[in-house]
């Protein structure tokens, strides 16, 4: 059987975007995998993937997770789906039994379930401030109260400056061209506070790489 790294070149060759460079494939999916463990995710959580992509992140999530635990939410079926076909085992998805929904919303509500983990990798470097507040107000509707909300995010420097604009950035099931929003932490605790739920940032290298940092969201 053909590695991930293999199956990853495969997609990349097909024309998949891969959510990042094929050589941080894995690293960027195992380390999203290690970060959850260290905050409490166990085999029974059930997960919310938003933006799970051709599932970078999805395809170790689904290894762990006991049967009926995933969700994913993407809204380029082409990307999922080649994802699927190319990385996941095919008895993989009978064994564990993942749902995904297409909506472009942000809406968590489409799988009439309540989560422990909801986690958003480079999400967040592409929405914009409304879309991001949609995020955290579906949050509040749609986790358990001890569930956790771990997304990442990318500082606004002096000469790359905070996003504003109001619509999505960078590739998607709409555009081709690359794009990155920052946004300060000063303001997602703003808007965390808005909504009594803490905020803070998970460091460390095992859990991060490159330029984004990921952060924990909870209720007080």
């Amino acid at each position: 059987m053909k590695t991930l790294t293999e199956r990853a070149n495969k997609l990349e060759n097909d024309g998949i975007f891969l959510g990042g460079p094929v050589k941080f494939f894995e690293t960027a999916g195992r380390k999203q995998l290690i970060t959850l463990l260290s905050k409490g995710l166990t085999p029974t959580s059930k997960v919310l993937d938003i933006g799970c992509g051709c599932l970078r992140g999805g395809y170790w999530l689904i290894h762990f997770l006991d049967k009926g635990c995933y969700f994913g939410i993407e809204p380029n079926t082409e990307m999922l789906d080649a994802g699927l076909k190319t990385l996941l085992e095919p008895e993989l998805l009978n064994l564990k039994t993942p749902r995904f929904n297409p909506n472009s919303t942000f809406d968590f509500s489409i799988f009439e379930e309540k989560f422990d983990f909801i986690v958003a990798r480079s999400i967040w470097t592409h929405a914009s401030k409304e879309q991001i507040q949609t995020m955290l107000d579906e949050f509040v509707i749609s986790v358990n109260p001890n569930g956790m909300f771990i997304t990442s995010y990318i500082k606004p420097t002096l000469f790359k400056r905070e996003y504003n604009n109001s619509k999505w950035i960078g590739i998607s099931h709409e555009s081709n061209q690359p794009g990155i929003a920052r946004h300060s932490l000063s303001w997602i605790w703003s808007e965390c506070r808005k909504r009594s739920l803490n905020v803070s940032e998970i460091k460390g290298h095992e859990y991060n790489f490159g330029n984004q940092m990921w952060i924990k969201i909870q209720r007080d």
